[in-house]
């Protein structure tokens, strides 16, 4: 018998349209002789299924849908949202609450995750990567200036701490730049996180697990034409060269493996998951950047190259991604 999938799409933030493309291109690997795909639509206003031209709005006291008076439950959601509130633990507390199991990190692993500067906090912690020094601001926070750079050296970049796709992002060369990337950032989120640019080889690896042993995909280096891989380069055809598999040697690809392991075990993650580093020029040490516990999936993104690179067919690897999800769900 097929199993009804709820296939979570859309989301509140500005990576709404890299959602719908990474929704759409796991619904075309999702196996259609084990699964019944449901594309469920999320917005502020709406959650609903597009039934032809109707919308068949979610019953949210049960996360279940009617369609011609049938009543239609869901084996597991896979989600493939974005930003809020699919990748900071919001639709993972609730479907926990609901019992139903989901493809990605749970609510606290998520929520952690999202938040760039907590996450870095765990992560050093663990001493096993290096980690670029740092000033996290809040809004409504006095801050000064002075401060900011007496503790940190420019190049400096300026992020939203709690958003995706790079949007909201600066790179700072000069101190009079500091200010406006500061407001810019803070335009996209109540958080600022800003750190030392770490100059060097930008490396992101997939990770995920399956009956119980956690896999690496092989690695991708990004060369981005722009100044950094900003959301342009992330999602425009031919603004950045993805290298998959990257160009590493084997010492380098087993350091970028198991560091990776590590972080994706002692993080307590599931679900495939995307961490980024830098391999500092000067240097060689591997700097963390973030986790991505629900990396971009269109037909531009990361991941499904490093599957493909695997000897990976998506169909089969979104498969098993389902089928651990049903199999190993706890509340």
């Amino acid at each position: 018998m097929k199993k009804n999938i709820a296939l979570l799409a859309g989301g509140y933030s500005g990576e709404y349209i890299i959602s719908i493309q990474t929704a759409e291109t796991i619904e075309k690997n999702l196996d259609e002789t084990l699964y019944n795909v449901y594309k469920i639509i999320i917005t502020r206003d709406e959650w609903y299924y597009q039934d032809g031209d109707k919308k068949v709005s979610v019953d949210k006291n049960d996360f279940s849908i009617t369609i011609n008076k049938e009543h239609i439950d869901f084996a597991c959601a896979f989600i493939a949202m974005h930003g809020t509130p699919g990748e900071d633990g919001h639709i993972q507390g609730y479907l926990d609450m609901l019992k139903i199991p989901y493809t990605t990190c749970n609510s606290i692993v998520s929520a952690l995750t999202f938040n760039k500067s907590y996450c870095n906090k765990v992560v050093k912690a663990f001493n096993v990567v290096n980690i670029a020094n740092s000033v996290h601001l809040i809004k409504g926070e006095p801050y000064s200036m002075g401060a900011v750079l007496d503790q940190l050296k420019l190049p400096l970049f300026v992020k939203p701490n709690e958003s995706g796709s790079s949007l909201g992002v600066s790179k700072v060369k000069e101190v009079g730049g500091l200010l406006p990337a500061i407001e810019k950032a803070f335009g996209e989120d109540n958080q600022v996180l800003i750190e030392e640019f770490i100059e060097g080889r930008e490396l992101t690896i997939g990770v995920y697990k399956v009956n119980g042993y956690i896999h690496a995909l092989p690695a991708t280096e990004i060369v981005s034409k722009n100044e950094f891989f900003d959301y342009e380069a992330k999602y425009t055809p031919g603004v950045t060269n993805e290298i998959t598999p990257a160009k590493i040697d084997a010492v380098l690809k087993e350091q970028l493996e198991t560091k990776a392991t590590y972080i994706y075990r002692h993080l307590n993650c599931r679900g495939i998951v995307r961490m980024d580093f830098i391999l500092q020029r000067s240097t060689n040490k591997l700097f963390f950047l973030e986790v991505n516990t629900m990396p971009g999936q269109s037909e531009n993104s990361i991941v499904p190259q490093q599957v493909r690179a695997s000897g990976r067919e998506l169909k089969d690897f979104y498969g098993e991604i389902l089928e651990e999800s049903i199999k190993t769900h706890t509340v």
